[in-house]
């Protein structure tokens, strides 16, 4: 837990992301990602967006579809915004990209624009990083964070969730399969990402 609370206050440290807003209690939050943010390899009640929504007293959608690139979860972000209205959009998407070698420029695109549909809608955005599958990892090498996400992040002045999905996913005691996490896994990632948002000033 040191350790996450380390990464994520030093990360901030270097990016000037815009100002947040703290959430307040009853707030709605959409969690839009894929299998990961679902919650695949676990019961429904230990994914991450149902352990946030314990931790904070908000409402926490759960918008992870398995299987879902950027593109895919692009094109239900528009109705999600306007069912559900969120103050807070927890984008946590790329990983399937990545796994299918789609264009990195593309992913981006995706990405930006998902920002921009949430951000139009009125929520702000926290982006969560996700890795990259390596030749190294394949080795035990361990995972790090695509660093197309600290660019857009520093680029979009977004506050960032970096190394979450890395450290779980790359560690065989927390993982359910090779792509997903254990109950603990989620358990040790919903922590990590509680610890961003107080860093960040989203959450009091």
């Amino acid at each position: 837990m040191l350790l996450v609370a380390a990464s994520t206050l030093a990360a901030c440290g270097k990016r000037k992301a815009a100002p947040s807003q703290a959430l307040p209690s009853a707030a709605t939050v959409l969690a839009l990602g894929d299998s990961i943010t679902h919650g695949s390899g676990a019961a429904p009640e230990a994914a991450h967006p149902a352990q946030l929504a314990r931790a904070t007293g908000w409402t926490v959608v759960n918008g992870g579809v398995p299987g879902d690139t950027s593109a895919q979860a692009l094109a239900r972000l528009p109705a999600l915004l306007a069912e559900h209205q969120p103050a807070l959009v927890i984008l946590s998407i790329g990983g399937n990209d990545f796994l299918r070698r789609l264009p990195d420029a593309d992913t981006e695109t995706h990405l930006r624009r998902s920002v921009a549909l949430a951000r139009a809608a009125g929520a702000q955005v926290l982006l969560v990083a996700v890795p990259r599958p390596t030749l190294a990892t394949a080795v035990g090498a361990g995972l790090s964070d695509h660093p197309l996400y600290e660019k857009l992040a520093t680029e979009l002045a977004l506050p960032l969730h970096a190394g979450g999905w890395a450290r779980v996913l790359g560690d065989d005691k927390l993982r359910s399969d090779q792509i997903h996490a254990n109950a603990e896994g989620y358990r040790v990632f919903a922590e990590g990402l509680v610890t961003s948002l107080r860093a960040t000033g989203l959450l009091r």
